[in-house]
């Protein structure tokens, strides 16, 4: 079926993080402002999801729930249709989300006190997941050219080498910058990680929103060591838009790194999905692609429109050449050097709410991290908001 994207939903008295007035004046300091931040998308689900959870929820019980095999399957073909490896069911554990994934194999896998290793501009979660266990963050930040974000391989060894990192996070796609990294980064950093016996976390959410012309490749799908050295975090909640009802599933090969996992898990009382999450996790993976295909071109069009709305209306922002995921990351030094005068300027003048680079660490300040998972618009009032703002 034809889907519409253009068509506005209104997400207001909906329980919406990223739409709920408190939220905004809480975080922002006012209600009034269009958001682009929290990154999820304003569009409506696949229609197998939907009728898969309206089927469901006509049972008038939501008791404690299994997973079927037809559950494991479905995620199995996704990953040999979508990225060409092939998984055992047995590999795949859930969580509520990557973000608790990454805190339980923080615990498993370290200790306190033990350093961590993360690449700024990063995620957020990443340093707060770090310091709530109380373990430390130690940052090797990617090196930016003006236009394009790379590792500093230097750093990164010597980081590993003479800090005694015992786990990397990595970012792949990485949020906020875009990059997709290709085979070669991905080899290299697995054999500094196997080198010096670090684990890696590889934050996968993005994996299915990579643009044309780039592909992604799962860190365990490399080669056999990798796989055994490795936590791969998947999730249907930014690929189809499901991250209310909280599933993550977790990749682990290894059979001793995950018997680990799981125990810490179980310490957690962790385990049980609810209903209506499963069904929508199956759906997807099951009759999701048709959606899927169709919101990635809608979604590389929003980045065009974004591209030419920019250099025709705000030249000196300098948007980073994105080829994943559906958050802009835009340089405003240009406009505004001083942090905190942008941010004022963006929020009381410009009356949007994008992330502000600074949340992602290092090299962050003066961008901001524009979520264009919206109609087009929506997008199109975001921007010229911030063009009257800025100039």
């Amino acid at each position: 079926m034809k889907y519409n994207f253009d068509l506005v939903i209104n997400r207001k008295n909906t329980m919406s993080r990223k739409w709920d007035p408190q939220i905004l004046k809480d975080r922002f300091g006012r209600s009034d402002l269009l958001p682009f931040w929290v990154a999820d998308m304003d569009f409506r689900v696949a229609k197998p999801i939907e009728d898969a959870i309206i089927e469901r929820a006509k049972h008038p019980i939501y008791g404690y729930s299994i997973r079927k095999e037809s559950y494991y399957d479905s995620i199995k073909s996704w990953m040999k249709n979508q990225f060409d490896y092939e998984i055992k069911k047995e590999w795949i554990v859930y969580t509520p989300g990557v973000v608790s994934a990454i805190a339980y194999a923080l615990q498993a896998f370290s200790d306190e006190d033990d350093n961590i290793l993360i690449q700024t501009p990063v995620y957020p979660k990443f340093e707060e997941i770090i310091k709530d266990n109380n373990r430390r963050v130690l940052n090797s930040p990617l090196n930016f050219d003006g236009e394009r974000y790379n590792i500093d391989f230097n750093d990164f060894e010597s980081k590993i080498k003479d800090d005694n990192v015992k786990i990397f996070i990595l970012c792949s796609p990485h949020n906020p910058i875009g990059r997709v990294w290709s085979k070669e980064e991905l080899e290299k950093i697995g054999k500094i990680c196997l080198k010096y016996n670090v684990l890696v976390i590889s934050d996968e959410i993005h994996n299915d929103f990579v643009y044309k012309n780039h592909k992604h490749s799962i860190f365990s799908s490399i080669n056999k060591e990798f796989a055994n050295n490795s936590i791969i975090c998947t999730s249907t909640s930014k690929t189809f838009n499901l991250a209310g009802l909280e599933a993550a599933n977790i990749i682990i090969p290894n059979k001793k790194y995950r018997e680990k996992f799981e125990n810490v898990l179980e310490i957690n009382k962790v385990g049980s999905q609810n209903p209506l999450s499963i069904v929508a996790v199956e759906a997807a993976y099951r009759d999701g692609s048709e959606w899927l295909d169709q919101i990635m071109d809608y979604i590389e069009s929003n980045f065009k429109f974004i591209e030419e709305f920019l250099s025709e209306n705000l030249p000196k922002a300098n948007l980073i050449k994105s080829q994943a995921t559906y958050l802009a990351w835009i340089d405003l030094r240009e406009y505004e050097d001083d942090e905190k005068e942008l941010e004022k300027i963006i929020i009381n003048e410009a009356k949007i709410a994008p992330n502000f680079g600074d949340w992602f660490g290092e090299g962050g300040k003066g961008f901001i991290r524009f979520n264009f998972a919206c109609s087009r618009q929506v997008l199109e009032e975001g921007l010229k908001r911030l063009d009257k703002a800025l100039n």
